[in-house]
């Protein structure tokens, strides 16, 4: 399967312009980036991108759905909370079982609503996007919280760690972009989320299970943004309430950059990959030059702006 997915993945980045576009980018950053090439940064790089990575990856499965997903950086933030602050009270598997627990329970919740109930995606996910963000900032009372101490040493491997000189954030983000490439491309299920985005009257007139369809796709992105908050707290070995923001954007400019349509149907995670290394690459590089994080926030705005633009316009065409 690995190598399959690789000659997939070699195909679909050489015809694609985001992968040159990153490629570009890194070249300049090479040449005219003091520090950039150095093993700390490079490693540094992974460890940022995976987090947005593996957000990013559900995202891309709501957005070829023809959904969309508002409420992800709240949920980043919630079920890394839970997993810290749980710590104190319960075996450290346990306190991660919740965390994880806390953000499938989410994801559930907008697919019953958007799938059974018929509430607009925007509607039922920028609601949630509040409420688990002010449930977040109830649980910690607006503070940080720190992992337990006995176990904090274990919960900061995953984060921190690394597995044969590779961090094993990367390792992980890189394991879960094979389980859904191969999800999306192998299986029942991914051509169904194809074909719901595609036209849901002509997939419903084929039998597609529409609704539990879009509820499994919401699952898995909450999924995705549990484990994505567990490992964000495991990586700065604390959590905060302000985790996760702005991830909402930089996951759907992520997927957007990546090829991804925002009408639905197209999108692949070779591209979503690309996409994401694109908008963490840029920060970086504006990190060592020691740009003002306003003129940072003010870039990363023009660029996400860029996508959802370029992405319109590529969808009508298409």
């Amino acid at each position: 399967m690995v190598a399959h997915v690789t000659r997939r993945w070699f195909t679909e980045l050489t015809s694609n312009y985001p992968f040159w576009i990153l490629l570009g980018i890194y070249v300049l950053a090479c040449m005219l980036v003091p520090k950039f090439l150095t093993e700390v940064n490079q490693f540094n790089l992974i460890r940022q991108s995976s987090v947005i990575g593996i957000v990013s990856l559900g995202m891309l499965v709501v957005i070829i759905s023809a959904g969309i997903d508002l409420s992800v950086g709240s949920i980043v933030a919630l079920a890394g909370v839970i997993a810290v602050g749980t710590q104190t009270y319960v075996p450290l598997p346990v306190a991660v079982f919740a965390g994880l627990a806390v953000g499938v329970g989410i994801g559930i919740a907008n697919g019953a609503a958007i799938s059974f109930l018929r509430v607009s995606p925007f509607v039922m996910t920028l609601g949630m996007l509040a409420l688990a963000r002010g449930l977040t900032y109830a649980y910690t009372e607006g503070g940080p919280l720190q992992p337990a101490a006995a176990t904090r040493h274990i919960f900061v491997l995953p984060g921190r760690g690394e597995i044969f000189g590779i961090p094993a954030i990367g390792l992980i983000w890189f394991a879960l972009i094979l389980l859904v490439s191969f999800l999306l491309n192998r299986t029942v299920f991914g051509r169904r989320v194809f074909a719901v985005g595609s036209n849901q009257s002509a997939a419903f007139a084929t039998g597609v299970p529409i609704a539990w369809t879009l509820f499994c796709v919401y699952a898995i992105s909450g999924l995705l943004c549990g484990l994505a908050g567990i490992l964000l707290a495991s990586r700065v070995s604390v959590a905060t309430p302000t985790m996760g923001q702005a991830y909402e954007l930089d996951a759907i400019a992520a997927v957007v950059i990546g090829g991804a349509s925002l009408a639905g149907g197209r999108g692949t995670v070779s591209g979503t990959v690309v996409g994401t290394l694109i908008l963490v690459l840029i920060v970086n590089i504006l990190n060592l030059l020691s740009v003002s994080i306003f003129w940072q926030d003010a870039v990363r705005g023009a660029i996400i702006i860029a996508a959802m633009i370029f992405g319109n316009l590529r969808g009508r065409s298409g």
